[in-house]
């Protein structure tokens, strides 16, 4: 009773945020470009630089489940008939900006917040780099080094490591802009889901049960080769879980790379991470 009082401590107030999202979404259907202007070259940039200061985590699992849940989502998209460009980057590429986040902090506190922000930065570069390759054969990936969130990255690391400390009530004022992306992400996602619709369900489906199982997988292989701390193992698990991120449509839009069915990959594995976060979390927190 316990383990499950825990669990739903922790989604519950996620998938209700995102359930109230939905249903706002569902009435007024908002225009949400300016909010996520403002996520991405403002709230968001000062979430990772205020989160990043004094912690620690192993990369290599990231990368591990990163890689791992390509290679399993490779073969799948192959028999499935379906395009690798279309399908493999969102098995490998998850949502643990929106999603992940206020998970992180509602498992694990602050310091689960700076080991997923560590884990979002080394998942944005590969999916800039090595996604965006998969993609299109096409891909320039150089405006990478003035995004904001890579910029406030490498500030937020250079803090750290330097032991610099940034004006406690000036550092009180970005944590207050940055930690209101969190509730704001989610809310977004709610109403994103309202684009839900029944074309290209079949992949989707498919994607949504892919994503989250090789990404588990991955995180086992990685535990078996690194032995991770038991809450960096349970961290790296709920990484693993989430399911693919919106980003991932962005690219395909951008370079024409059948966007309808990875919106369809992206809303679908959205929709069935009420199943897979749970059973992450679980996993990673009461390991068999």
């Amino acid at each position: 009773m316990l383990v499950l009082e825990r669990i739903v401590s922790v989604i519950g107030p996620v998938f209700l945020i995102i359930a109230i999202g939905y249903g706002y979404g569902r009435r007024n259907q908002p225009d949400l470009r300016s909010f996520n202007h403002v996520s991405l070259h403002v709230l968001g940039p000062l979430l990772v630089f205020t989160s990043l200061a004094g912690e620690d985590f192993q990369l290599e699992g990231n990368v591990a489940v990163i890689l791992a849940s390509g290679m399993i989502a490779w073969p799948i998209a192959l028999l499935a008939r379906v395009s690798p460009r279309t399908f493999v980057p969102p098995m490998m590429f998850n949502n643990c900006g929106n999603m992940g986040l206020p998970l992180a902090v509602l498992a694990f506190g602050r310091p689960g917040l700076a080991a997923m922000v560590l884990l979002l930065v080394a998942s944005t570069l590969l999916q800039f780099t090595l996604g965006s390759r998969i993609v299109s054969r096409h891909a320039e990936w150089k405006a990478l080094a003035t995004s904001p969130m890579i910029v406030a990255s490498v500030l937020g690391l250079v803090f750290s490591v330097f032991a610099w400390k940034v004006p406690a009530a000036l550092m009180t004022g970005l944590k207050m802009l940055g930690d209101a992306t969190l509730p704001m992400m989610l809310f977004a996602l709610g109403v994103r889901l309202t684009d839900l619709s029944k074309r290209g369900w079949q992949v989707g489906v498919l994607g949504a049960v892919v994503c989250p199982v090789a990404g588990m997988v991955g995180a086992v292989l990685a535990q078996l080769l690194l032995r991770l701390p038991p809450e960096q193992f349970a961290q790296l698990m709920l990484f693993a879980s989430l399911p693919p991120a919106a980003l991932n449509y962005l690219l395909a839009e951008r370079y024409q790379q059948e966007p309808e069915r990875v919106a369809s990959l992206v809303l679908i594995g959205n929709a069935f991470a009420i199943v897979f976060v749970p059973l992450g979390l679980t996993l990673g927190l009461y390991p068999i």
